[in-house]
């Protein structure tokens, strides 16, 4: 370790202060970092490119005054691309792409005064929901090295876990902010659809349904900085109404009474762990001894369905994605290239008619119609984060037969046959029974987070999400900040 030992004490803007008030150096920090890094990356392999000449030379730069000055950050290797920094996406495909301009996110992370200092680790193009690609093998979970740190923000969220840093940027396309979020026993919001930008690269992620935000050891260090990046870009799709106050303010203030429904029933089927089950009790009654009107309810919608049109929407981007870096990179893309299993979703993906694809994108935003009316009634909805505690590493790598015929498909570029004699369910089956609560607040666009309130007998962390209503972050800070008060975990440090 660096020579600054209270470092994990301070979050984000508690580093901040410090170099404010000349109590620290941002080189300093960048030092410690580096050597939190040096000696635990090697266990959990979350940092996946070091920055260290970029972070040395902007510590010694005037930073910008913003509410971050001088604090270490790790940018995850996807969605946000870093001038001059390898950008990957998790892909071999992509091993070689050097960017050649920041994103709007990446500009206005510097501008808040954070210094980069590497770029975490992440699954082939965010599709799956743990971290372990190919290309730079599994990230382990500082509370167990064995199971994972979840995905697709694994990475970042094991390097705040493991006090590496205050705080790292993520991306959430069905959960992948939430889910190593509860993985790992850390905070995170998933805002509004619109609230953070895309741009330039992109109009929009996964038709609307990806969004970008960071993963946090405390809920005001979570809130500054959305009240920091935070705005439509130029030429934005969407438009979200700013909020009255910042986000940061919220966290302070008292939320009041709120109607909160609670409920363990997956949206997608799936078995509910008892822990998780039990975790949901106990987060239900500290809600009602902090005065919240609380009622255990049913909020369902046709999960086969759903889980349906996300797959085919997954499938196309990926297609949409693989094409458009194939012009990009001047290289013909082929299965050598890819994954397995990205292969043979975009395979699948040139057997979905127009038809289907436009069918799919209705059903997803349909469903903000149906839940339209349940947050009529309520303020909040509360479910567990993930229906198990941390699996092991590899829990969903193909395997048997199916491995046989996804493999054997790719080499041939036959799509047609698993469109034609394969039940497209099997596919994606084990992968949504791990994530039955987290995509449909992707679909309606809602702010969802989860907050790291229950570890079960072996230590494991297990995060309860909480929902709001469209655009109101600010009650699901202000109930945040009111239950990390209420039960702190900032003192809960992994063995790693």
């Amino acid at each position: 370790m660096g020579s600054f030992s209270e470092f994990e004490q301070y979050d984000g803007l508690g580093l901040a202060q410090l170099v404010k008030t000349k109590q620290i150096r941002p080189d300093e920090l960048v030092e410690e970092t580096i050597s939190r890094i040096e000696d635990k990356n090697p266990k959990i392999n979350a940092v996946i490119h070091k920055m260290y000449d970029y972070a040395h030379k902007t510590a010694c730069e005037d930073l910008p005054d913003g509410p971050f000055q001088g604090v270490p950050f790790l940018l995850k290797d996807i969605g946000n691309p870093f001038a001059g920094e390898p950008f990957c996406s998790g892909s071999k495909f992509l091993k070689d792409n050097i960017p050649d301009h920041d994103s709007e996110l990446v500009k206005r992370y510097k501008a808040a005064g954070l210094i980069v200092v590497g770029k975490t680790n992440t699954p082939e193009f965010g599709l799956r929901p743990v971290t372990e690609p190919e290309l730079f093998g599994s990230t382990n979970n500082p509370w167990d090295l064995s199971r994972t740190s979840g995905g697709s923000s694994g990475g970042s969220a094991a390097s705040v876990a493991a006090r590496i840093v205050p705080m790292a940027d993520g991306s959430d396309g069905g959960g992948s902010l939430r889910h190593p979020a509860s993985c790992c026993g850390i905070f995170t919001m998933k805002p509004t659809r619109g609230r953070t930008p895309t741009g330039p690269d992109h109009a929009e992620l996964w038709q609307g349904m990806a969004c970008c935000h960071a993963l946090t050891r405390s809920v005001r260090d979570n809130a500054a900085l959305l009240d920091a990046v935070s705005g439509p870009d130029p030429g934005a799709p969407y438009y979200t109404a700013p909020p009255s106050r910042p986000f940061l303010s919220e966290v302070s203030t008292a939320p009041g009474k709120l109607h909160i429904a609670y409920s363990a029933q997956p949206f997608y089927p799936s078995n509910v762990h008892p822990d998780c089950a039990k975790g949901l009790e106990e987060t239900a009654r500290l809600c009602q001894s902090l005065g919240h009107d609380v009622e255990e309810t049913s909020f369902t919608i046709d999960g086969e369905a759903f889980a349906r049109a996300f797959f085919v929407m997954t499938c196309s981007e990926t297609m949409a994605t693989i094409k458009s870096l194939g012009v990009k990179m001047n290289r013909r893309p082929s299965h050598e290239y890819f994954e397995t299993t990205t292969w043979v979703m975009a395979l699948l993906a040139k057997q979905f008619t127009a038809d289907e694809f436009s069918k799919a994108i209705d059903i997803l935003k349909m469903t903000s119609r149906q839940t339209a009316a349940f947050f009529d009634k309520y303020d909040v909805l509360l479910t567990p984060t993930l229906p198990v505690p941390p699996p092991p590493t590899g829990f969903l790598d193909l395997k048997g037969l199916l491995l046989i015929s996804a493999k054997a498909v790719a080499s041939l570029n036959a799509g047609f046959v698993l469109k034609k004699f394969t039940d497209l369910r099997t596919l994606y089956n084990q992968t949504f029974a791990f994530m039955p609560f987290t995509p449909i607040f992707n679909a309606t666009g809602q702010p969802a987070m989860s907050v790291p309130l229950y570890w079960n007998d072996q230590g494991l962390p297990i995060g309860m999400q909480f929902a709001g209503r469209f655009g109101d972050e600010a009650t699901l800070f202000r109930l945040a900040g009111q239950l990390e008060k209420a039960l702190p975990w900032a003192d809960r440090i992994p063995p790693v």
